[in-house]
């Protein structure tokens, strides 16, 4: 039987850095990324895909508020939906050609996706989920003083505007990816999903957030039975003391150590503690089973047990 993985795509997948942001550049970037996925769908593994979308969501934002006095600016959750059309449109049809190549005729496609969040969540009083360009400290600084934005340093990488994160709660379109699974490959959850809160009537409300990717994932990946959760971000490993002199990478992790970890700080905010959170939720959760955070490139050597940090129950 074929191992089932959810897939959760870094913002490297989707953007490469030191290039303009186009939706060409996206595109290039995305062909990339697709090799590396209809090769381990070329290995007989059986796959859903998430995104990221915080720079893409961002870039949407601000280029609704340079053209407010023209037309007026989408609101945060509809900004959200944009970014998971056009990503994953890319992502589709980059993929589609990536495994036609192969032999491998398997449909791909991308399901718009709702993901409930509580209005009570503590994140909205604590914003953390970077969003958009970077910046150097003088223009996070007057953006700030202009916009009101609330800017934060992103791992040492600049600053960028930081928006509320809250923790998924419930994949609305669920039951169409458990129906379409055993046939298509889906790009689901896309951004993390679509933030919207239930209302006492049973209605859906947009809220204005961006849930993170990588606890979407473990979620669906949850909701699916997946065999395994498949990180991928820029680093081959998680490591502790990162970009210090004596930075150790992590080949694994029990429950305990990453917990530890966590609490020792090693793991930025808006970055790498999000991966090893949703990694050791789902090893809690599914006992036997494995989480995985390495780099796209080193995928499917990741998946064959020989590298990456690998996070399970003990």
């Amino acid at each position: 039987m074929a191992e089932r993985i959810v897939i959760a795509l870094g913002g490297n997948a989707l953007q490469a850095k030191g290039r303009a942001p186009t939706a060409e550049n996206q595109l290039e970037v995305v062909r990339r990324t697709a090799e590396q996925i209809a090769e381990v769908s070329r290995r007989g593994y059986e796959m859903a895909i998430v995104h990221g979308n915080g720079p893409q969501v961002g870039q949407i934002l601000q280029a609704g508020e340079a053209a407010r006095e023209t037309v007026p600016p989408m609101p945060f959750d509809v900004c959200g939906a944009m970014s998971q059309g056009y990503i994953g449109y890319h992502i589709q049809q980059a993929l589609r050609y990536a495994l036609s190549v192969r032999g491998r005729n398997i449909p791909v496609v991308s399901l718009t996706t709702q993901v409930v969040v509580d209005r009570r969540d503590p994140a909205f009083g604590n914003p953390t989920k970077p969003i958009g360009s970077f910046y150097t400290a003088e223009e996070a600084q007057q953006l700030a003083q202009e916009k009101g934005y609330l800017m934060k340093e992103d791992a040492g990488r600049g600053w960028r505007r930081v928006v509320a994160s809250p923790r998924p709660q419930k994949i609305v379109e669920i039951g169409s990816i458990r129906l379409l699974w055993d046939q298509t490959i889906v790009i689901t959850c896309g951004g993390g999903g679509i933030p919207v809160a239930e209302n006492a009537d049973g209605t859906l409300e947009g809220i204005a957030a961006v849930i993170d990717k990588d606890y979407a994932a473990e979620l669906l990946a949850e909701e699916v039975n997946a065999d395994a959760l498949l990180i991928l971000t820029e680093v081959e490993k998680a490591a502790i003391r990162y970009n210090q002199p004596d930075q150790q990478d992590l080949d694994h992790l029990s429950l305990s150590e990453a917990a530890r970890y966590v609490e020792e700080g090693h793991f930025g905010a808006g970055s790498m503690q999000p991966k090893i959170e949703a990694a050791m939720r789902f090893a809690r959760n599914n006992p036997g089973r494995r989480a995985i955070i390495t780099s796209l490139d080193k995928c499917l050597e990741a998946l064959e047990g020989k590298t990456g940090t690998v996070v399970t129950f003990s």
